[in-house]
């Protein structure tokens, strides 16, 4: 994969130790710094306001876990289980999730800058009126993902499944697809003007026009 843009990746010590994730509960504000978190299971915890720095999370559950307005700046989740977390009005800032299942996971209104989604499972993901700066989503799934009325800024979507997904009022003007795979997706005509595309993607939104492609 050709990057187009420049993405700062999590900045994390190279010696961290092993933490729990209750110690958060420790602190006079929910926070979590320098360290890993390993083989844990964090369903249904629901914490306002959290902040996370320099932390590698690695074959953890946050199924159904609740974070809203989330402050995570250099985390990594690895091998992460995070359908239908909660982190709807954050900020998530050099973040990577690699090989994470994100079934159904809200981003709603979150902000997103230099973070990248590698071989993840993120269908019906909610990333509705979110803001997206430098994030790369690669070899990813995102079938029935909601993009509605997001801003999306230097966004990679590379070899991704994008089948139904929704970008009703969401303008992808510089946004490369043309490496992914659908059948259909929702989105205005009118908002794919500047949308890089293959010839085959090409023609069946020449179809959405009326237009008849002779071979």
């Amino acid at each position: 994969m050709v990057n187009k843009f420049k993405i700062e990746g999590p900045k994390i010590p190279a010696r961290i130790e092993t933490a729990n994730f209750q110690d958060v509960y420790y602190e006079e504000d929910p926070f979590l710094s320098n360290c890993m978190i390993d083989n844990a299971r964090l369903d249904q915890e629901e914490i306002n306001q959290l902040v996370i720095s320099k932390v590698i999370f690695r074959n953890v559950s946050f199924t159904g876990a609740s974070f809203p307005r989330i402050d995570m700046t250099d985390v990594v989740f690895e091998n992460c289980d995070l359908s239908n977390a909660k982190f709807n009005d954050g900020i998530i800032h050099r973040v990577i999730f690699k090989e994470c299942k994100l079934l159904g996971v809200n981003f709603s209104s979150a902000h997103l800058g230099n973070v990248r989604f590698e071989e993840c499972l993120a269908n019906m993901s909610d990333f509705v009126e979110a803001r997206l700066k430098q994030v790369i989503f690669n070899q990813t799934f995102l079938q029935n993902a909601n993009y509605s009325d997001c801003e999306l800024l230097k966004v990679n979507f590379h070899q991704c499944n994008l089948n139904d997904i929704d970008f009703t009022q969401t303008d992808l003007k510089g946004i490369d697809i043309s490496t992914c795979k659908f059948t259909r997706i929702n989105v205005a005509l009118e908002n794919l003007s500047g949308c890089e595309v293959s010839p085959d993607q090409a023609i069946g939104f020449a179809s959405l026009l009326g237009l008849k492609v002779k071979e």
